[in-house]
């Protein structure tokens, strides 16, 4: 009986967890990659896929994966643009006239702005 009790107890708690999460919550997993949890999917995703999922219902136009800015006088608020720098690639938004990173106006987790090419857009 008390296995049953613990190994339900263990499942509410893994349950609850999940269902605590927050839309752009990021966890370290134990092959020290990170996971996002997305509402979209209601699941833990990696970053990449959640940047790609998120365009996808964002209200802008998504410009794609490109090494350079579109022009200045095309894009509209709330545009999203996978800007891509030698380091890697970042998601980025235009927000209140200029092109922030998406993390900056979204206010996911911290580590986006850690990841692949995000340290480096405005070198």
């Amino acid at each position: 009986m008390r296995i049953l009790s613990a190994t339900l107890s263990c499942m509410l708690s893994l349950n609850l967890s999940a269902q605590q999460a927050e839309n752009g919550e990021v966890r370290q997993t134990n092959t020290k990659s990170f996971q996002v949890w997305s509402d979209n999917k209601s699941d833990w995703t990696d970053l990449d896929s959640f940047w790609r999922d998120y365009v996808k219902h964002n209200q802008g136009k998504y410009w794609g994966a490109m090494d350079t800015y579109p022009n200045y006088e095309q894009v509209n608020e709330f545009d999203t643009l996978l800007i891509e720098v030698k380091q890697g690639a970042c998601l980025m938004q235009f927000f209140h006239s200029r092109w922030r990173r998406a993390n900056d106006v979204q206010r996911w987790h911290e580590h986006f702005n850690q990841h692949a090419g995000c340290p480096y857009v405005f070198d």
